[in-house]
């Protein structure tokens, strides 16, 4: 079955570029380490998507419509369909005392975040740094392998790959999810790893929102979605006490038993 738009997919991909064949992102642990930019905090293993949801970068999700599960090819990314090109709008100078207020002593290739927009320090002089916001990848062409794992067909299959997808806590057991569907409403209780988890209060949130969002969005039947937090008591179970077995020691030779006369 050929993949269209709105369907939801699990892929494999592994992003380098090809200036100098360097590789930047992929879902495939072994890749990583060999490129040595493996993260301890990442979970490895194949992205659930949906086609067209936005999740991808424009070029692939073109690449992806008209293939099947098991599918795999290789796609080069002109700028404009991968990171953008470069604008040199995105560049700003900042004079050096702004970041001594906040105690930053700023580095060339330091990364930092301000309005709520990822920059990367290019060049210090004269009293002055210079900000790049421009995505480190743009301008540049690049090179994706890329893999069509599985075409996911269940309603509930696909909510728990959303949740996959967006919950901040790659340690969440997709299969200890629990969905029910019921008259348009999916009810979602995560795993019981979340209920403690350290994010604050917006990430969380923000990630059920997105989470929503993209159900009702791409699945049609769906115009409701309830996240349940579940606290159940749990209840000891009595030990087991052994009964108790009494014996009787026999004697080895039974005595003779002499009627009386």
């Amino acid at each position: 079955m050929a993949i269209k738009e709105k369907d939801f997919v699990k892929i494999n991909f592994t992003g380098k570029t090809v200036e100098n064949d360097e590789v930047f992102d992929t879902t495939l642990e072994d890749v990583a380490e060999e490129a040595g930019i493996k993260d301890e905090q990442k979970v490895y293993g194949p992205l659930p998507i949906i086609v067209g949801g936005g999740h991808l970068l424009p070029g692939l999700d073109k690449e992806i419509l008209g293939m099947k599960a098991g599918d795999k090819k290789t796609v080069t990314l002109e700028p404009a369909d991968a990171y953008g090109e470069r604008d040199k709008n995105m560049i700003q100078v900042v004079p050096m005392k702004e970041f001594k207020k906040q105690n930053i002593k700023p580095y060339v290739g330091m990364a930092l975040t301000m309005d709520n927009q990822t920059a990367r320090v290019i060049n210090i002089s004269g009293g002055r740094v210079r900000l790049d916001f421009n995505h480190v990848l743009a301008g540049k062409k690049v090179e994706y392998d890329l893999e069509v794992v599985e075409i996911i067909k269940s309603d509930k299959d696909k909510i728990k790959s959303m949740v996959k997808l967006h919950y901040p806590n790659p340690q969440i057991d997709e299969t200890k999810t629990e969905v029910s569907i019921r008259k348009g409403v999916a009810k979602i209780t995560l795993d019981d790893v979340a209920k403690f988890d350290n994010k604050s209060y917006m990430d969380i949130t923000f990630a059920r929102f997105r989470i929503a969002k993209d159900i009702w969005d791409n699945i049609d039947t769906i115009t409701k979605v309830e996240f349940a937090d579940v606290f159940e008591k749990k209840i000891e179970e009595p030990e087991e006490v052994a009964e108790e077995v009494i014996t009787e020691e026999v004697p080895e030779k039974i005595p003779e038993v002499l009627d009386d006369e």
